[in-house]
């Protein structure tokens, strides 16, 4: 799944009507929720805050609202765009300040789609992969030669920790784990003890 890089805005205008949508990350429905509650009281002179979230690890949880705008022109044609672009943990609202001139149907599905679509390109995206995050410890004689290497392998380690021996934690892909793990007991001649911890998931720019 992916995710939005952080929060952000953008502006559209349509004949006269400024569409500003703003977005944001929610962990989960209650946060999105609020965030929204927020963004309305903030902006309460406007004439629409319509809305749409994505939430839940493999985003199985949306909602929309028009607010006040005709059934199906504003909610839904944002929260399509959240799932065409495959994100999860996203929430957009969009502001909407009429310019007098009225869109239509049609022109409001377009706006309001627009206006979310282009918030992402600017905001930009992140890909969530799953990893691993593995402790390798090792003796201090060892530990500058291994650092070294896995420095040499492109990976830097979350966190080295040095005491009786030295602990280093390496985020590593899900897919790569028994890879890796056959790799440092090569360079170290299986001298290193790895213990695996609990999953989870970095981001990636897309």
């Amino acid at each position: 799944m992916r995710m939005i890089r952080g929060v952000g805005s953008r502006e559209l205008e349509v004949r006269r009507s400024r569409f500003v949508c703003t977005l944001a990350r929610a962990a989960d429905e209650a946060e999105a929720m609020e965030f929204l509650a927020r963004h309305r009281r903030a902006h309460r002179d406007a004439t629409h805050n319509c809305s749409a979230y994505v939430v839940g690890e493999h985003g199985e949880i949306t909602r929309s609202s028009d607010d006040g705008e005709p059934a199906g022109t504003a909610g839904i044609p944002m929260l399509e765009v959240l799932v065409r672009r495959g994100l999860t943990g996203t929430v957009a609202v969009v502001t909407r300040y009429f310019g007098g001139v009225k869109l239509g149907a049609g022109g409001l599905v377009r706006a309001y789609g627009q206006a979310v679509s282009e918030a992402i390109d600017a905001v930009g995206v992140v890909e969530l992969r799953p990893v691993l995050t593995l402790t390798v410890t090792v003796e201090h004689a060892l530990a500058g030669r291994f650092l070294g290497d896995l420095h040499g392998r492109g990976v830097q380690p979350s966190d080295v920790r040095y005491g009786a021996a030295v602990e280093a934690d390496v985020a590593v892909s899900a897919a790569e784990v028994e890879a890796f793990e056959a790799w440092t007991a090569q360079v170290t001649g299986g001298r290193a003890a790895v213990v695996r911890g609990a999953p989870g998931h970095v981001e990636v720019p897309v």
